[in-house]
């Protein structure tokens, strides 16, 4: 049986945007954390939204945790999730690993996967 992970690569993108202060946000870092253990060849950043608001500029993040996933420079998800492992894991099936997936058509998430990229050489 192949492995269901082995198309995902080093191109496709998880970031989480969250705040320190959030408790929601804090519990959630372990799932996120769990989820990256399963999907090594998926790049993971956690991002505080108040520490990065330069780079989040000109998108605010209100609710928490929000999840952008991107594959090579194409956002496929950008939104507020409920704070559940299942929940991501189901995100990156259906998002990443899924090759027909829709691209998010907005030109300010596209932007901001740029920047990301270009800030964290991922």
């Amino acid at each position: 049986m192949s492995d269901p992970t082995a198309a995902l690569t080093c191109s496709d993108l998880v970031v989480c945007l969250c705040a320190e202060w959030c408790g929601v946000c804090r519990e959630y870092e372990e799932r996120f954390r769990q989820a990256q253990a399963k999907y090594p060849q998926v790049q993971f950043l956690w991002i505080d939204v108040e520490d990065e608001a330069d780079l989040l500029h000109p998108i605010d993040v209100e609710d928490f945790p929000t999840l952008l996933l991107a594959v090579r420079d194409e956002p496929r998800f950008f939104g507020p999730v409920t704070p559940q492992a299942e929940m991501l894991e189901r995100l990156i099936r259906s998002t990443i690993e899924d090759p027909v997936a829709p691209v998010l058509a907005h030109k300010a998430i596209a932007d901001l996967v740029s920047r990301i990229r270009n800030r964290t050489g991922v």
